[in-house]
Order: C-alpha cells, then structure tokens, then sequence
C-alpha cells in the first residue's frame, strides 16, 4: 500500500514532462501566412476567384509559391508574396497575369496570418517567419539542449543531496517555469524560460526513475519503472487534447501546466528512499521510513536495519585499512562511470543504447507525420501506440530478461529500417505499418534502458548513470531532426543511420549482464 501511494503520486507528475516535451507541436506551428499591405482591402484575386477579403483566400491558396492580388481602397494593386510585395505601376484594371513594371518592397508592415486552426502561435506573435524562420526552429533543439544538462545536473544532485529535496524542487519548478512561459514578452525571454523549464522537467524524469526502483521490489519492479512511460505517454495524448481544444498559444501553455497542480500541492508529503539514507549511512532516519512503511503495510514482523546492515559493516570494517576509511564519505562524479575497463565499456555500451533509442524514436515519429489527417488525432495516436509497446516489454523482460528482450527489438527495429528501404515508394498503407512497427520495437528499447541503467549499477552512482544516459538520450533527440534533414541527400539516409546503430547496439548489448532477479547493488 505505501509503495503504491509513493509511486502513483510520483509518475502522475511524470505526464507533465510529456507534456512539456511535445507542448511546441503546436505551440510553435506556422500558419499560411502573406506579407502585410499598407492599407484597407477592397478586393482580392487568386487566379479566377475573386473575394473581398484576404480571409477568404486561404481555403484556395495551396501552394506557396503562389503570389496573391489584392486592390487597396486607394486603387493600388499590389502582389502578395510570403516574404516580399510587389505594386504595380500600371493599376488600371485587376487581373492576375501582369507583364507591366513593379516595384518591389520588403514585409515592412508585417505578415497576415491564417487563423483558421490557430488564433495565436509563437510564430505569430512575433513574426517567426522569412529571415526569422531559424529562429523558430531553435525552439526545439533549445528545449533539447535544457534537456540534456538537467539530466546530469539534478542525476548528480539527487546522489548528493537525496531524491526527496529534488523532485520536490523539480515539480514545483515545472508548475512555476510553464507558468511563466505564457507570459513572456518576446521571443529571447520565452526560450530562456522554456530552456528552465526543460531542465526541471528533465530532472524530475530521471529522478523519479530512479526514485520509483528503489522504492518498489523486485517483484513489481519491471512494470513500475517501464509505466512511468505510460504516463509520460499519456502526457503526450493531454497535448492533443488540449491542442485540439485551445488554439491560443499562452492560453494552452496555461491549461497544460495547471495539468498536474495537484501533485506540486501534496510532493512535500513523499519520504526519502530507504536507499539512499543507507549509502549515507544515515541508518535511524532509514529505519523511521521503514517503520511507516510497515506501519501502512500492516506488517507485523519488525524489521530493523541494523540487522539488514551488519553483515554488509562487518564486510566493509574488515576490508577498511589506512586511509581507505574516506571511501564512504567520497563523493562520486562522472568519471566514475569509468572507473576500470569492465565499468567502462558497460558505461559506453549503455550509452549507445540510449542514444540510438532517442534516435530512433524521433525518427519514426518524424516520419509518422506523413500520415495525413488530423494531425490532433495522429498525435494522440502516437502517444497511444507506445502504450501496448511498454506492456510487450514488461512481459518479455519478466519472463525472458533484460538483456534478451533488449537485443532483439534492437536487431528487430534495424531489420525494419531495411524493409522499408525495399518497399516500393507508391505502397503507402504497407510504408506507415513498417513505421509503426520500426517506432514501436525501438520503443521497446527506449523504455527498457532506463530501468535496465538503474539495475546495472549501484546506489552510490546510480542516479548519475541514469542522468548520463538521458544526456545521450537527448543528444540524439538533438540529432533526429538534422539527420531527418540528411533525406535531401538521400530519402532512406535517416533510416540506414537508424538501422547501423540499432544493430551495433544490439551486438554490443550481448556482454551486458542480466539482472532479472538480482538485488541492487549499494557500492
């Protein structure tokens, strides 16, 4: 019972990190989108429709390459590109096709914007768009990069200070940093902001991992950690949802991280974990949890740490000699993690693991949004579809293991790059199945890591192992969208980049050890 309480409260704030990580889908989205005119509008032309307003238009105006004619109250005639205007010299009649002078001008009086599906974007209130398009697409990759140093940051924190004192600074951070995004007044401020804001909601993920597994036994373990996807999913379907149902920018920001107030009211309530009060040798504030534990669990049986701990003290007494007694107050950094050759390699297998994992995932999801459709639904979607990948992982890591469920959804996602390598372009239904395949077998993986990290090493540093590979998870998160671009170079490069690493990875994964089973390791 007290394990379930502590777990529910913690993974239902891991839906806010879902939702911070996929909120600029559509908070940052472009519109269709013209350059300004000086002036009321009498009458516009877009080939043979004619309208009497801009807002009319954009029904038929589907390709950007395509100018707009509008006439002015004043009788000029002007043609509307995206990033320039054009005025007639000759303004004697309107008609599309004009072979007489122009003079050409820049978007000086700013940009008209569709507002058919959005009222309000990022993009559109500060006019992201032409010469300040770069500036837009760094949303993401800024997020990222926030992303990637809390991971380490508050992984090295947790080992130093406790888990409790970083998930209580993390959720709170989320609530205040979202908050704070809706009122930001120009575009530096609101990246500033959102890049705290990644940096809290990446430490409180990868916290709570750790946090999660060393509260809840063996037993449950497997299932435990692998849900906490399940509800960082769920956060990714929230989006959609509230995309669907608020299109103002700073409005949906709002309702997103008023989404999960109620946990950031009630985290001060959530105990330090008996694990790490241990490797601190703080024993009688362990033993005080551990009496509430059983206290909520109506055990009966007393269970007193010294006696868990003895044989272990007895072990480090006699081993201790000369100054090797500061070992227990050293404190660990990263280079720990490669500490002999043995570690070492585990480390950087690990880590490829993580990398490709994030690779992969955004790869598939990138390609995914050549679906079609209503792109609220398809995002729903995607959140859902991982929700059936993480139950498959559970089952398979309880009954065949970590390591021989990991490696072959790798081999199996690298083999799936491949078919859809040699599946004919025009095959549409068949390309989106593989797809779905390829993004649910490395989700697989990606869901596995994260627990499996936290199994392999110990308590000493293993917030901070976790920490690492969810830098490398985000390093490849940063990477997906470049390598996407690599398709210019050629279609299917994304695809064989994913595929090498996905079966190098898989190789590699054979000389890690299994952990089904095993306890976790304290030093």
């Amino acid at each position: 019972r007290f394990q379930a309480c502590v777990y529910f409260a913690s993974v239902f704030q891991a839906m806010s990190c879902g939702i911070h990580y996929l909120a600029s889908v559509f908070m940052a989205v472009t519109p269709n989108f013209l350059c300004g005119i000086p002036g009321n509008v009498s009458s516009v032309l877009f080939y043979n429709s004619s309208e009497s307003s801009i807002k009319d238009i954009w029904t038929l105006w589907t390709s950007t390459e395509n100018y707009i004619v509008v006439q002015l109250e004043n009788g000029e005639i002007w043609e509307l590109n995206q990033c320039s205007r054009s005025k007639r010299d000759v303004s004697l009649d309107l008609a599309y096709e004009y072979k007489g002078n122009k003079s050409i001008f820049s978007c000086s009086d700013g940009f008209l914007y569709d507002d058919a599906k959005w009222k309000s974007t990022v993009v559109t209130q500060w006019d992201l768009v032409c010469d300040r398009e770069w500036l837009a697409k760094l949303i993401q990759p800024t997020f990222m990069i926030g992303v990637l140093i809390g991971a380490v940051i508050f992984g090295d924190i947790a080992d130093r200070l406790g888990r409790q004192r970083v998930i209580w600074f993390t959720s709170a951070g989320q609530f205040v940093f979202g908050i704070a995004v809706a009122f930001t007044f120009d575009y530096y401020s609101f990246v500033i902001v959102r890049f705290l804001l990644a940096m809290v909601s990446s430490g409180y993920l990868v916290v709570a991992f750790v946090y999660v597994t060393e509260f809840v036994g063996i037993k449950a373990r497997t299932w435990a950690s692998m849900h906490v996807h399940a509800f960082f999913a769920m956060g990714v379907m929230v989006v959609a949802l509230v995309g669907f149902l608020v299109r103002t920018w700073w409005v949906y920001q709002i309702f997103l991280s008023i989404a999960t107030l109620p946990f950031v009211l009630c985290c001060w309530m959530l105990p330090e974990t008996p694990f790490w009060l241990l490797s601190e040798e703080r024993y009688e504030d362990a033993q005080k949890i551990i009496n509430i534990m059983a206290r909520w669990n109506k055990v009966s049986t007393p269970c007193k740490v010294s006696e868990l701990c003895s044989v272990q003290q007895d072990d480090l007494v006699s081993g201790r000699t000369g100054d090797n007694d500061t070992s227990s107050t050293k404190k660990h950094n990263i280079l720990d993690l490669f500490c002999n050759w043995h570690i070492a390699r585990r480390t950087i297998t690990v880590w490829l693991i993580w990398f490709t994992g994030s690779l992969g995932y955004y790869v598939f999801s990138l390609s995914s949004v050549s679906l079609g459709g209503n792109e609220y639904l398809n995002l729903f979607l995607i959140g859902a579809v991982e929700l059936p990948c993480y139950i498959i992982a559970c089952i398979g890591m309880d009954r065949l293991g970590r390591r021989n469920t990991l490696i072959p959804f790798l081999i199996l996602s690298a083999l799936i790059c491949v078919l859809i390598m040699f599946l004919p372009q025009d095959f549409n239904i068949l390309i989106i199945l593989a797809n779905m395949a390829g993004k649910f077998s490395i989700g697989v993986a990606f869901g596995l890591i994260y627990l499996y990290t936290a199994e392999l090493y110990p308590t000493i540093v293993r917030s901070l192992a976790v920490g690492s590979g969810s830098m490398m998870c985000r390093v490849g998160s940063v990477v997906a969208p470049f390598c996407v671009y690599l398709r210019s170079v050629w279609i299917f490069m994304p695809l064989l980049l994913v595929g090498i690493m996905a079966l190098l990875s898989g190789i590699l994964t054979i000389m890690l050890p299994e952990t089904l089973g095993k306890p976790l390791t304290n030093t």
